[in-house]
């Protein structure tokens, strides 16, 4: 079969050929699921252990020098669409699509990660249910340095991440959490005595493994912009 290149435009997922036969039967199956256009499920991994099924997805390209498949993934809503009947247009949607999910995959593995380092409990408060947990961004992903690594991520707890987002809490490069003066000398209900004032000068608890301690200079910058809201 004449190799058929990705279009350039297409950003898409690599998916290796089932071992270096270009006509391996399984390779041969995608291939016709590609001319067809059958969706597949595709399942993309999120961290170790941990998968995510994403459908439908579909063979876009078919790249024998490097002996893999380009997968793309469409929303289900498209399937019977009539809008779209241009082939162009269609990978240019798929395209669009495709990187938007990845980067909602991402942000889940992310968060995958980030939990496992601190043992699935809140850095500042020690609370262990993960649906009440998050991995929150020392500096946002909108920011050249926001990367979605470890060292820039803190597990917290619901509360505890809108008061850091909101600068209501601080960590300093030391690790140590500060309070906003405001809502220091704020009166009010037990949750803001025990679940937020009580934290002031206390060390935040620490991952195991110290290549994932929360990377200092991020650190630094973020509580900077903590104290000027101060």
């Amino acid at each position: 079969m004449k190799n058929q290149k990705t279009r350039s435009f297409l950003s898409g997922t690599n998916y290796r050929y089932r071992g270096n036969d270009p006509y391996h039967t399984d390779n041969s199956s995608l291939r016709e699921a590609m001319n067809k256009q059958v969706p597949s499920i595709y399942f993309l991994a999120i961290a170790k252990g941990k998968y995510i099924a994403t459908w439908p997805s579909f063979i876009v390209g078919d790249n024998i020098d490097t002996l893999t498949f380009t997968v793309a993934v469409d929303e289900a809503r498209y399937l019977t669409s009539v809008e779209v009947q241009d082939p162009e247009e269609a990978y240019v949607r798929r395209s669009y699509l495709t990187s938007t999910i990845k980067t909602r995959l991402h942000q889940r593995s992310f968060r995958e990660k980030v939990l496992a380092a601190y043992q699935n409990q809140c850095t500042l408060c020690r609370l262990r249910h993960r649906e009440l947990l998050d991995a929150a961004h020392i500096i946002p992903d909108s920011e050249e340095s926001g990367q979605p690594i470890i060292q820039n991520g803190l597990s917290l707890c619901k509360i505890h991440h809108a008061a850091f987002d909101n600068n209501i809490i601080g960590i300093t490069p030391d690790y140590i959490i500060k309070i906003r003066r405001d809502i220091l000398e704020e009166v009010d209900g037990p949750m803001l005595k025990f679940g937020i004032q009580s934290l002031e000068n206390q060390k935040i608890i620490l991952p195991s493994h110290k290549t994932d301690w929360p990377d200092r200079d991020r650190l630094d910058q973020r509580y900077n912009r903590f104290k000027n809201v101060v």
